[in-house]
């Protein structure tokens, strides 16, 4: 209850703080009205892993593109691609990379995908890795949001890109299982060398996908602050741009008047010139004509001379002037674009700012909202001891199931899990088994910053053997029913669970045949039968042994000690039901 207070108490201090300058304006893009919930695969992995390895394949993408980030070009690890569609020439609409999930791609839980898409980040612009994990989670859901609607990304994206998407590819599906060879993820460019400011963070953030991101039990706050944190730093940079630019601009336009008026000197100069030039040649006529009037005046002849002479001077100086005046003309065109661009770049770069604080306040005030429904939340849950933990089908033709959380009282759902491949519909519940961290770090998925109670767990026969899924013996725990721990060994796909006295029963795969197994609570393999049994076979366990059906159909007996054969001669007499009466 302690720890609960505390965690109460900087909610509410949170919330106090993003309550702060609110603002009516929403977010301007807009999209549908889809809610996204990823469906991943939450058994056991016949190959684990490590968060290291699945990020390598982001990084490796992601410093190939990094080489050539100004061309587009398309880049490949054999699983995974990314064309990187980038295109100058057209102005007004988006570039983009386009990460491409393989056919033979094994990904199977949206939390490695976003570890690929997050290293990618990071090794191909720079991002943070904290910064780079939220762009992730933010893309993930907007290309969810998105999924097929190729209108949509024609509309705000350039030709280089969208002449790779393909209407029933684009985007994410939310189940993992469409994942592979079905997937084109955009992550929107707004400016490759931009930064912080690389990936459009609008974009990815738009009220369809904050609307997706609510739906989560923890409404997607702690993902939501953290973008809020982004654009806080995206406007404080575009704030500083602008202050460049405007200040820039001022000298710009300084510069431009000081041209604007050596252009003016410069025409005044080629005009006057113009005018001597102009009088220069009408004494010169004047005097030719005179001279011609008086061909034996030798004055006159040469008075004509010398004024056809000084016209030609002056001409020659009118001409100077007029292409000095024409240079100056230019200087001024320049000089003019010049400071046109710092005053539009200066403006842009303000507009930006004001933009991403907006959105940052916008989304201030919606997430001080959903925090207060997570504080009521916890209060409810904290004060009813009413719930109650069972099984939900997902699956009916696998027969495959999940744990939900219902309230004893109202029988309103109150949580559901994310391990949807329960088989053998049991849970059984186990009290204070060991979770170690050696355990916990098999599960490359589990947060470490959630404290799992131990007091209470649940064992359950749960995965698929599909991809690099496995079917195993796992621990769940009772609050986030998430997988904490699983067994070494593969359990049949068709086994049942059964408990007695403090040990569980399953069916396991033991090189290629099939053998009854016992555990303790911890998941300890403590033996196993020496016969092979069907992988479907009932187990029955009884005070004279445990009942199963052995692969060629035959009834065999137990010992419960060390699951050996028992001999007729060894045993009694057994009821029809199997128990002792």
């Amino acid at each position: 209850m302690k720890k609960l207070l505390i965690l109460l108490s900087a909610i509410f201090f949170t919330a106090g703080v993003f309550a702060v300058e609110v603002n009516e304006k929403e977010l301007e893009s807009t999209g549908g009205e889809d809610v996204v919930r990823f469906e991943n695969y939450n058994g056991p992995h016949s190959v684990i892993e490590t968060a290291s390895q699945i990020s390598s394949i982001g990084s490796g993408l992601g410093r190939r593109v990094a080489s050539s980030v100004n061309s587009s070009g398309t880049f490949s690890n054999g699983k995974y691609s990314v064309i990187h569609a980038v295109d100058p020439s057209e102005q007004g609409k988006l570039d983009a990379d386009i990460l491409i999930i393989g056919a033979n791609a094994t990904v199977d839980h949206i939390k490695n995908l976003r570890r690929i898409i997050a290293s990618y980040l990071v090794e191909a612009y720079g991002y943070g890795a904290k910064d780079a994990q939220t762009i992730a989670t933010f893309v993930t859901v907007y290309n969810a949001v998105y999924r097929g609607k190729l209108d949509t990304f024609k509309s705000k994206y350039k030709n280089v890109v969208t002449k790779n998407l393909d209407a029933s590819k684009c985007g994410l599906s939310v189940k993992w299982s469409e994942w592979a060879g079905n997937s084109q993820i955009v992550i929107p460019l707004n400016d490759i060398s931009g930064g912080l400011s690389t990936v459009d963070t609008s974009v990815i953030s738009d009220k369809s996908v904050v609307k997706s991101m609510q739906e989560e039990d923890n409404k997607g706050v702690e993902d939501r602050k953290n973008m809020v944190d982004i654009k806080e730093r995206e406007a404080e940079k575009a704030s500083e741009k602008a202050d460049k630019a405007e200040k820039k601009a001022q000298e710009d336009e300084k510069a431009l008047k000081k041209q604007q008026e050596a252009q003016k000197k410069a025409e005044e100069t080629a005009q006057n010139k113009k005018s001597e030039a102009d009088a220069a040649k009408k004494a010169a006529d004047e005097k030719a004509k005179e001279a011609a009037a008086n061909p034996s005046d030798k004055e006159k002849a040469k008075e004509a001379q010398e004024a056809r002479q000084e016209a030609e001077e002056k001409a020659q100086e009118a001409r100077e002037a007029a292409e000095e005046a024409s240079e100056e003309a230019q200087k001024t065109e320049e000089a003019e674009r010049q400071a046109s661009e710092s005053a539009s770049e200066a403006q842009e770069a303000r507009e930006e700012a004001e933009k991403k604080a907006d959105e940052a306040r916008s989304e201030r005030e919606e997430i001080a909202k959903d925090q207060q429904e997570i504080v009521t939340k916890a209060l409810n849950e904290a004060n009813g001891q009413n719930s109650v933990i069972g099984l939900k089908v997902t699956d009916s033709g696998a027969k495959l199931s999940s744990m939900v959380r219902v309230d004893g009282a109202t029988g309103e759902t109150l949580k559901e899990s994310p391990v949807t491949v329960i088989r053998a519909r049991t849970i059984l519940p186990v009290e204070n088994a060991q979770i170690d961290a050696a355990s916990q770090a098999v599960n490359t998925l589990t947060d470490s910053a959630v404290q799992i109670d131990t007091k209470l767990l649940y064992m359950a026969i749960c995965g698929e053997n599909t991809g690099t899924g496995a079917v195993k013996l796992c621990l769940l725990d009772a609050y986030l029913m998430e997988i904490q721990k699983e067994s070494a060994e593969t359990v049949a796909e068709d086994s049942v669970l059964v408990e007695k006295n403090g040990s569980y029963y399953c069916v396991i795969t033991d090189n290629g045949s099939n053998k009854l197994a016992k555990y303790d609570k911890n998941l300890k393999l403590l033996t196993k039968s020496q016969i092979s049994v069907n992988p479907a076979t009932p187990v029955t366990v009884t005070d004279k042994g445990i009942i199963v059906t052995d692969d060629s159909g035959r009834i065999v007996l137990l010992k419960e000690s060390d699951l050996t054969q028992v001999t007729q001669s060894q045993t009694a007499p057994a009821s029809s039901t199997g128990y002792e009466k």
